[in-house]
């Protein structure tokens, strides 16, 4: 990363720097004090002298010294929190997707300058040490960077919030390139440690698998239901905090670590039987070991439903005990307490909240229910049929015996609700139970989600409409008033002010630094597109941000990138409906255009992918091979053609930071309907790239954002793939239709880019030809055409510049800011609570 600061903030505390009774060198934000304190951790916390520390030492000194200004704003947060009274918004996910913390806690502080004084006055390149920091990647994609982003915000708009989530050993694969194919290997980013969290054993929570459930009669004649028996695992708290920018707010985010509930057998131990003595240690502590097993087999789904539960029993737990510290019953509970489901995978927490309010607290049912409904809102993620999480009953029942007897005590009482709503209409019942009936009967967690909240949300305006229309419907017939937007947002303060300093400062110097804390203020750029100097000093930040860019890949990829092309980058998921093979099918057409008339070629080109297949996809694995093999060829007579490919290995966050702000051509190209929102088009729509898209997810508002003489759309619409696919699609007669379209994959197929393997790719090609499942062949002719006119409009730069601040300029709408104060006044009724 560059060393330049990418927002000067002044200290946000007049009390850091003044005699409050706390030590300067643990809270003073000055370099001197940054400095003693970092010379203080290396001598005391890695009992090393400053002579013989290592970078490992110092980075983790600084993280420490950073940490304890943090923890200062911390304990203050808690206890004005606790003193009075506040209600807290608790955000449930089972991904969080943080990447690196030390860059953006000193962003936020107001830290930087002041440390990169500090460690140059000791010999120390700061930008070395934020290098060092491995990326928290405990999620796989947007879900999980998404719930990085709302934490943020949540601190910097000052809510009373906190995060719950798993603390994985082992979050997302570091992915390597072997011969073409994604190879996984561990990532193992807690070997140094992890200087940002605090452990909080007291806090632990025990947790119960299997079992059986008891029946019986209680004192006051009412039914009692005990789940005994089965295995109990601990749930151990690692809390991390999170900065607010420019304020004093640090919340938290709280992940929970499995451990046994006894280490090992000591008697077995003693006998010799060392194995198993600990089998009960290790078959605990695998809940929390690895993010997201493989659950094609029997084994990998019990483990991921366990996990679920794991993480949302010892939330749920931990949010009770919190709230019977100031009040003696559950009536005011859903006026303290707001839950926010991120997706179907915590939600669970419904029946589990049921079974404590019933079972341990024992709440009267309609009452139980009525709290339940009250604090949960649920958030949806997806379209796809396939992502709706459904869980076999039978593995319920020996997993979780007492929740799925809840479960079907709800299905039991919404269903009768239906019936009177609805007399007769079987069909309706059928669809809307929580149980899907079939050869193996299975629990519909979508529907448990919608049934106990009081509030269900899509995460764009199209995928909103459509989830109420093709995947809710009956739902949203019933509830309409549950039933909300909230278009996905993100951060400014990381997309923006860390990962893009030069822009940063550029924006800073000429509307001021209030855009951080209120994006919208980027409206004042518009006008700045008709500068010419600003064009060029906009258009000059671009290029050296792409010439770092260029010389970071040659170091670590050992290609040579031409900075003076367009980058078009591609960086997300690899899934088929995200179309990276679209992307792939039309460079192999470009090139062979090229190597027949490289006149064809308008402007240099250089195509970036960036992506993770999960390791049992076996199609998007195949991809990342073609993507590999179509760079090994293109690249050869680059100099010829004017065309590079390079598929960038092991995606992530810093990477992200690096990738974004050296765009030009932002690709989100899913298949209309499929993609729920996106927040990689806003990030790179923030930092000046163009989108070429089809009108999917929140790139529909993007577009009326920017409006379209500064997008590049193509494709068909949600209702075009509809109609296509219900008049009986037919792939292969696009490409009978389409020569350059049939030329590209008769290449493809014919094994040229894969010499050792004719046939290599022969299941990609049939499966266009014969499905086209995400329409790739139907949207090809009109990709290929948008493309021409991308060069087009890149060959007049003054022209490409207005239309990229433009996209900056109306980035505000953007911020996960604005989706979070949404959410907090009109889903979870929280107010802003500042710290002093």
């Amino acid at each position: 990363m560059t060393t330049l600061a990418p927002v000067d903030l002044p200290p946000t505390s007049a009390s850091d720097n003044q005699d409050t009774g706390r030590e300067p060198s643990r809270t003073g934000l000055d370099p001197r004090n940054v400095r003693r304190g970092v010379l203080e951790h290396v001598r005391f916390s890695r009992g090393k002298n400053p002579e013989t520390a290592t970078a490992h030492d110092r980075f983790m000194a600084l993280a420490l010294a950073v940490r304890d200004r943090l923890a200062d704003r911390w304990v203050r947060t808690a206890r004005s929190y606790y003193e009075q009274d506040v209600k807290r918004a608790y955000y449930l996910s089972a991904e969080y997707l943080l990447g690196r913390a030390l860059g953006n806690n000193l962003i936020n502080i107001g830290m930087y300058d002041a440390a990169e004084q500090a460690m140059r006055e000791m010999g120390v390149d700061l930008s070395t040490l934020v290098e060092m920091e491995p990326d928290a990647g405990l999620g796989n994609g947007g879900l999980g960077r998404l719930a990085a982003c709302f934490l943020d915000s949540l601190a910097t708009l000052g809510y009373p919030g906190m995060g719950y989530g798993i603390r994985y050993e082992f979050g997302i694969f570091t992915q390597d390139i072997v011969d073409g194919y994604q190879v996984e290997r561990a990532d193992e980013w807690l070997k140094f440690g992890n200087p940002w969290e605090i452990v909080r054993p007291e806090k632990a929570v025990p947790v119960r698998f299997f079992g059986r459930v008891e029946h019986h009669q209680g004192a006051d004649g009412r039914p009692v239901a005990r789940w005994v028996g089965g295995k109990t695992v601990i749930g151990v708290p690692f809390d991390t905090p999170i900065a607010g920018y420019g304020n004093n707010t640090v919340n938290t985010l709280r992940l929970w670590q499995a451990r046994a509930s006894e280490e090992f057998d000591l008697l077995l131990f003693n006998a010799g039987d060392y194995e198993r003595s600990v089998v009960e240690k290790n078959d605990s502590e695998v809940i929390s070991k690895v993010l997201y097993p493989n659950d094609a087999f029997q084994a990998g789904k019990e483990l991921r439903l366990k996990q679920q539960y794991f993480f949302v029993a010892c939330s749920i737990a931990d949010i009770v005990r919190r709230y019977l510290k100031t009040h003696t019953d559950f009536r005011d509970f859903p006026n303290k307490a707001a839950i926010q489901l991120n997706d179907t995978h915590p939600a669970i927490a419904v029946a589990e909240l049921m079974r404590v309010l019933v079972d341990e607290k024992r709440l009267q049912w309609d009452e139980a229910f009525a709290i339940t409904q009250a604090t949960f809102g649920y958030t949806n993620h997806t379209l796809l049929a396939e992502a709706m999480e459904k869980w076999p009953a039978s593995l319920f029942e020996r997993l979780l015996p007492r929740h799925l007897e809840i479960i079907y005590e709800i299905n039991h009482r919404f269903l009768r609700q239906v019936q009177i709503r609805y007399p007769f209409d079987n069909d309706r019942m059928r669809r809307m139970s929580l149980v899907e009936e079939g050869p193996e009967k299975k629990i519909r967690m979508a529907h448990l989600a919608v049934v106990g909240s009081h509030s269900v949300n899509g995460v764009a305006e199209l995928h909103s409409n459509l989830l109420k229309r093709d995947v809710l419907p009956d739902f949203a017939e019933m509830f309409p008033e549950r039933f909300n937007n909230k278009t996905n947002g993100v951060t400014p303060r990381r997309w923006l002010a860390w990962s893009n300093p030069r822009l940063s400062k550029l924006i800073t110097s000429r509307i001021g630094g209030g855009w951080a804390t209120d994006l919208d203020q980027l409206q004042k750029l518009a006008p700045l597109a008709e500068d010419a100097e600003f064009r060029k000093a906009f258009a000059e930040v671009k290029r050296q941000n792409k010439q770092d860019l260029a010389r970071y890949l040659c170091d670590t990829c050992q290609v040579n990138l031409d900075p003076n092309a367009i980058f078009d980058v591609q960086i997300k998921r690899l899934h088929e409906y995200k179309r990276q093979l679209l992307n792939a099918l039309h460079i192999v057409s470009l090139w062979m255009k090229a190597r027949r008339d490289p006149s064809t070629i308008i402007a240099p080109r250089v195509f970036l992918f960036g992506a993770k297949a999960a390791p049992g996809y076996h199609e998007a694995k195949l991809i990342i091979r073609l993507i590999n093999g179509i760079a090994e060829v293109v690249n050869s007579d680059a100099g010829t053609t004017g065309l590079q490919v390079l598929f960038v290995p092991n995606y992530r966050v810093s990477l992200a930071e690096r990738i974004i702000p050296a765009t030009d051509v932002s690709e989100q190209i899913s298949t209309a309907g499929m993609e729920a929102s996106g927040t990689g088009n806003m990030k790179f729509m923030m930092n000046g790239a163009l989108t070429l898209g089809t009108l999917d997810g929140a790139n529909v508002e993007i577009r009326q954002a920017v409006g379209d003489e500064n997008f590049f759309l193509f494709g068909l619409t949600v209702d075009e793939v509809l109609a296509r696919k219900r008049a009986g699609y037919k792939p292969r007669e696009e490409y009978e239709r389409n020569v350059e379209l049939r030329e590209a994959l008769d290449l493809i197929a014919s094994g040229f880019f894969s010499p050792e393997d004719k046939n290599l790719y022969k299941p990609l090609v049939d499966g266009l030809l014969n499905e086209d499942r995400y329409l790739l062949l139907a949207d090809f002719g009109a990709y290929a055409a948008r493309q021409q006119d991308v060069a087009r409009a890149y060959k007049d730069q003054e022209k490409w510049t207005r239309m990229a601040i433009h996209n900056v300029a109306q980035a505000g709408i953007f911020s996960s800011d604005r989706t979070i104060k949404q959410y907090a006044e009109e889903i979870w009724r929280v107010k802003q609570t500042p710290i002093t």
